[in-house]
């Protein structure tokens, strides 16, 4: 997180995302006050919290993207949940404390997959050494004191086509050869056998615990774990370039201080962790008539999550996580509710407000344009796998936004969502029909875009089923 400041976080995002620019800020800033908490001392560091976040907006504005790519901008555990998946105390689902647990079980990964990073060259070293102990097993000739070439240990007698030398060579001069021809990569295609030591595996289980003895189902699943056993060696005949590959991370993984990393991935949960939190507006109660409707366990969710966002302790299998200083970004479409229907005291947990914008025919010009991973470019290179040469021009582009536009405001309001359906049913004979026109170029113009979707986007009963 160092490494960006607020303009260059906004700048990455602007390469994927277009407009929602207090959306980009707020989140931006909020990266970096993560950063300035961890340069603090640690009195005061104690005492700054994070100022959570509440995204407001209609469906395909960018909430989600925005997501997406801050857990690829992050070097810090990110996890992104939906609020619908989880059900008040008492109910059976999941409770809101696996929201924790999940973070910490991603944070213990990212921190081994680290270590074993670090321990990567020492690691190439031991693989090196196991590969070459298996391709130099003891021979005959060894014991009587004759030597074999290399070339003849792998390609058999008489490979070398040169005289055999009046004094063997040493065995470690051997090694050395057999060290240049794997480290040149001539024997990567060679087949050979190793032992790897499998990781102990075990089967996929969920245990629904009441509220406090979460670590109950957790030791119940160690239990079955070491029952089944594991981590017995096998046998795999492979070729020299993926045996060291395999046996490269086998000796990372010995060489990686496991409870070290466990400590650390928890500490960075504590420090640095972030959770979205998607779709709360589904969660609020909507009041009609006075009565509140909808299901009973909203509310329930909501208060479960007040602890959660204030600062508690939960309990995970690699130990107790503190969230008092996890960032929440929270977020909804609120279309059916507002953010006052929150509980009050989730309200107040969530400071910083940003409302995004609706997007309109010129936006959706630029995401058929700009970004990085436009759907126009998507689309390009999906059909040049089948030989198609697939451009559009200018006046298509704006000829499908305008389209998009239009049948977003006669029928429902799907944001940047509804490109993906006016694209598909655009070019579905082109797709159907790609493998036949191998090396042919094609260029989508306006008069080709209104000739197959003029019907569509005027019926508004169409319009509605289809697009």
């Amino acid at each position: 997180m160092a490494e960006f400041t607020p303009r260059e976080t906004v700048s990455e995002l602007d390469r994927y995302i277009i407009g929602q620019t207090a959306a980009k800020r707020a989140v931006a800033v909020a990266l970096r006050n993560r950063w300035r908490r961890q340069q603090l001392e640690p009195g005061m560091r104690e005492e700054v919290y994070p100022k959570n976040i509440l995204l407001i907006g209609p469906t395909g504005v960018g909430k989600t993207e925005i997501a997406r790519r801050l857990a690829k901008l992050s070097d810090a555990p990110f996890i992104k949940v939906e609020a619908t998946k989880f059900t008040e105390v008492g109910y059976v689902g999941r409770d809101v404390e696996s929201i924790i647990r999940d973070l910490t079980d991603m944070a213990v990964k990212m921190g081994w997959e680290r270590s074993k990073k670090e321990m990567r060259h020492k690691a190439e070293e031991l693989a090196e050494e196991r590969l070459l102990d298996i391709l130099l097993p003891q021979s005959p000739n060894a014991q009587s004191g004759k030597e074999q070439h290399p070339m003849e240990l792998i390609f058999g007698q008489g490979a070398t086509g040169a005289a055999e030398p009046t004094a063997p060579p040493t065995e470690s001069n051997t090694r050395q050869k057999f060290r240049r021809l794997l480290r040149e990569g001539k024997l990567d295609n060679r087949e050979v056998e190793i032992e790897i030591r499998e990781p102990r595996t075990t089967p996929s289980l969920e245990v629904f615990t009441p509220q406090g003895m979460e670590g109950v189902g957790i030791s119940i699943q160690d239990m079955l774990g070491g029952m089944l056993g594991g981590g017995k060696p096998q046998k795999h005949r492979t070729a020299i370039k993926d045996a060291l590959e395999m046996l490269t991370d086998e000796e990372a993984s010995k060489l990686v201080d496991r409870d070290k990393s466990k400590k650390e991935a928890v500490e960075r949960v504590e420090q640095s962790g972030i959770v979205f939190l998607d779709e709360l507006d589904k969660v609020c109660n909507r009041f009609e008539g006075g009565r509140s409707g909808g299901d009973v366990s909203r509310e329930g969710v909501q208060r479960d999550l007040l602890p959660l966002v204030e600062g508690t302790t939960v309990s995970t299998k690699h130990g107790m996580v503190r969230t008092d200083h996890i960032l929440f970004i929270a977020s909804g479409a609120f279309q059916l509710s507002k953010p006052s229907d929150l509980l009050p005291e989730l309200q107040g947990r969530l400071p910083i407000r940003v409302e995004l914008k609706s997007l309109g025919v010129e936006e959706f010009v630029r995401i058929l344009s700009e970004p990085e991973n436009a759907l126009t470019r998507q689309y390009s290179a999906l059909l040049a796998t089948e030989g198609v040469h697939l451009s559009f021009r200018e006046d298509a582009i704006r000829a499908i936004a305008e389209i998009a536009t239009q049948v977003n405001e006669t029928t429902e309001n799907i944001g940047a969502r509804r490109l993906h359906t006016v694209l598909e049913k655009l070019l579905d004979e082109l797709s159907f029909t790609a493998t036949e026109r191998r090396n042919e170029r094609v260029v989508i113009d306006a008069d080709y875009v209104r000739a197959q979707l003029k019907d569509l986007a005027n019926n508004e009963d169409l319009s509605r089923f289809i697009l």
